[in-house]
């Protein structure tokens, strides 16, 4: 079924992170540096790009993540704000595309693309298993 949305390429969604040591690279129990890891960014940048389709879905559907890039390009220390900025590029469907970036201050740290797919809860608790 086709999402219906008030959204145009090029809209805007931001979302913002304080890096705290949770948010710091560490694998099993060792920490590798003290710094905002790829993974918690990569967290972060799918939420900023989820609040399209959270804004988009009817009440029962859910989006799910089917795509994330990272391009990792400069380090977030303890206590940074990180700033998420999400450009949609395409609703097709129920696919809705964006892209992202995310900036200390005016510095590039991070950028990519994500998408999330719209459907019917029934039908993604069936693809789980709940």
């Amino acid at each position: 079924m086709p999402v219906i949305t008030c959204f145009q390429p090029g809209d805007v969604q931001q979302f913002e992170r304080l890096v705290t040591e949770e948010h710091f690279a560490a694998f099993e129990s060792d920490q590798v540096h003290p710094v905002y890891s790829t993974f918690a960014l990569a967290r972060d940048a799918e939420w900023v790009c989820r609040l399209f389709a959270l804004a988009m879905k009817e009440a029962h559907e859910e989006g799910i993540g089917t795509y994330v890039s990272v391009e990792h390009l400069s380090p977030a220390r303890l206590g940074s704000t990180v700033m998420f900025k999400a450009t949609l590029l395409m609703v097709q469907g129920n696919r809705v595309r964006c892209r992202y970036e995310a900036f200390v201050g005016d510095r590039l740290i991070a950028r990519g693309e994500q998408e999330q797919r719209i459907v019917p809860k029934s039908k993604l608790e069936g693809m789980i298993g709940g």
